[in-house]
């Protein structure tokens, strides 16, 4: 009797599973799959660009950014090998391989002997077709750590050799730092050695519209002339500047111009980094909503895709320690909005200043221009302890000594226009810690076909395995 009732118990048990295990077995894998990373995107670059983007507005709260919605949040742990603070290079690596590394290190394990591989490489060799694209060079830190194995990230050329070598259908970015090799003259130019492994190089938007059709595989940059090293702030951007959003659009049209088995594309919005290094806020939130506007392409496809498609979302560390908030209880990110340019661009201003007044500077000319461009004076009231910062700065700055410099890691400024944006940050009651990395906690967001498998604890090492895993790769 006992037999038969554990025998019912167990048929009733199965009959109630049976659905759950229908429905896992009908569960798609992810064909088309989208990786950003905000390089520097902590948690409150994104709380911050969301409350800044709602100040605008004139009310307190936020204004939610597209990937925020996502139905899966989440955090994720960055610390390297051998450091509670990560660098780049490992962290790209970690974000990459699925394996923790040495600071410093691109696609190698911690002691330099053996190569460590990359989720793109698997989606290759599953049959996918494989974009790599960013905001800066495409020789950078977090997009070679997908396709390069060097031991260190400033071994630029030798980078930019290793992507031939991946088969890899699509790169994008700003350009390459060092086409050339330092150490063997006799080295092939980057360049050709690309172009002679069967890719064309596409320079500008317009070049791309009229080549992409005809080539096999591509590497799209800049137009000839343009910066090298990145593309501009979203907050300085002229008509014709190519954009993180275009990159995207056009690696899924590249990626898509012909039947596949589907794709994996990693989208790094490096400049976020860049404007934390800086300490410049408003530039900050600036290219936290254009990383969101490339992600708006990529939803675009989802909904088209929704039951193929997964798009994940992360940081590769915090950068600058940002707070929201120096004491008061208060934030007054409005302020942020009459800054029209970022730091770097307001040291030109300054130069060209400088330039076509043969260095006889006026203090009314230095308040006009920082009046016109930071809204000093005139929406932004400043203290006389503020305004006497900036004339004792502006008096050091224009007389006998000449220019005085204040560099960070990607910049160096004038620094009377560092000392402004500083004023500015102050007035908008955002505090900085430091001008590197911190150990912050990374924002994770996730939708689309796998997305669940992102809840739960995570290490950055976990999101390429998972990727993996939903892909079926």
């Amino acid at each position: 009797m006992k037999r038969i009732v554990s025998f019912m118990i167990f048929i009733a048990v199965a009959v109630m599973l049976l659905p759950q295990c229908q429905q896992v077995s009908r569960e798609k894998k992810a064909k088309y799959v989208f990786y950003f990373i905000g390089d520097g995107m902590g948690v409150n670059q994104v709380n911050g660009t969301e409350m800044y983007l709602a100040e605008k507005q004139g009310r307190i709260g936020i204004e939610a950014l597209n990937f925020t919605q996502f139905p899966v949040v989440n955090f994720a742990t960055t610390y390297s090998r051998y450091n509670s603070v990560t660098c780049s290079a490992a962290a790209g690596t970690a974000l990459a391989t699925g394996t923790k590394t040495k600071n410093g290190t691109i696609g190698m394990d911690s002691l330099h002997e053996a190569p460590l591989y990359s989720v793109a490489v698997k989606a290759k060799e599953a049959g996918k077709r494989v974009g790599i694209t960013t905001s800066v060079s495409v020789d950078h830190a977090t997009p070679a750590a997908f396709y390069a194995h060097q031991p260190s990230r400033s071994m630029y050329y030798e980078i930019g050799t290793d992507l031939p070598k991946t088969g890899f259908d699509f790169y994008a970015g700003s350009g390459f730092l060092q086409p050339k090799s330092k150490k063997d003259t006799a080295a092939p130019e980057l360049y050709g050695l690309i172009e002679g492994a069967g890719y064309k190089i596409i320079r500008g938007s317009e070049a791309f519209e009229e080549e992409y059709a005809d080539a096999v595989k591509a590497v799209f940059i800049q137009k000839e002339g343009a910066e090298k090293s990145c593309l501009p702030y979203a907050i300085d951007r002229k008509e014709g500047d190519l954009t993180l959003a275009q990159i995207t659009e056009n690696a899924i049209r590249f990626l898509m111009k012909e039947p596949n088995d589907g794709f994996f594309l990693m989208v790094e919005g490096g400049k976020i980094d860049w404007a934390c290094h800086g300490n410049d806020a408003a530039t900050v939130f600036e290219e936290v909503v254009d990383m969101a506007e490339a992600v708006q392409k990529a939803l675009d496809f989802y909904n088209q895709h929704p039951d193929e498609t997964l798009i994940v979302i992360t940081a590769d560390h915090e950068t600058g320690g940002i707070g929201l908030g120096t004491g008061r209880y208060a934030l007054n990110l409005q302020a942020l909005q009459h800054q029209a340019l970022s730091k770097e661009e307001l040291t030109h201003k300054i130069q060209e200043l400088r330039t076509a007044k043969g260095n006889k500077v006026s203090w009314d000319d230095v308040r006009n221009l920082l009046s016109e461009n930071l809204g000093f004076w005139k929406e932004v009231k400043l203290s006389e302890k503020q305004e006497a910062r900036l004339k004792d700065i502006y008096a050091k700055s224009f007389g006998k000594g000449g220019a005085k410099i204040e560099k960070d890691l990607y910049a160096e400024n004038e620094q009377l226009a560092a000392e402004a944006i500083r004023i500015l940050d102050a007035v908008a009651l955002v505090g900085w810690t430091s001008g590197g990395h911190s150990a912050g906690v990374v924002p994770v967001y996730a939708i689309g076909a796998g997305s669940h498998l992102f809840s739960g604890k995570l290490d950055n090492t976990d999101i390429p395995r998972k990727i993996a895993e939903a892909a079926g790769y």
